[in-house]
């Protein structure tokens, strides 16, 4: 029985995260390292002029940059976020990711768990 929890990525050796996803021409490519109900991980590669259009989560989203530069707006705010930058998209509040240039992210969703 397999009870990893991390998936898509060799386990007890030493990767370079960047390299672990792949861009494509004209589109964006995504890779799910976990998924649960309290944490989401995910590599993406954008190609150039690629866009997540605006949309809400119902988890904080932390972003950080593995290559190249991305504007990314929250709440009607653009950012420049750039490789080795990190950006917080709070929860309920309208974001959206355009590739003025090809670039990789680590996105890292946190959603909220109901107290027992």
């Amino acid at each position: 029985m397999n009870n990893q929890l991390i998936k898509n990525i060799e386990f007890a050796k030493v990767l370079e995260m960047e390299h672990l996803v792949t861009y494509n021409e004209g589109q964006v490519v995504s890779k799910t390292l976990a998924q649960s109900k309290a944490i989401s991980i995910t590599l993406f590669a954008f190609d150039q002029n690629e866009e997540i259009g605006e949309h809400v989560t119902s988890g904080d989203a932390m972003v950080y940059v593995l290559d190249g530069m991305t504007e990314i707006t929250i709440g009607g705010k653009l950012f420049n976020v750039k490789k080795g930058d990190t950006i917080v998209m709070p929860a309920g509040i309208p974001h959206s990711l355009f590739a003025k240039e090809r670039f990789k992210m680590l996105l890292t969703i946190v959603f909220n768990q109901p107290e027992k």
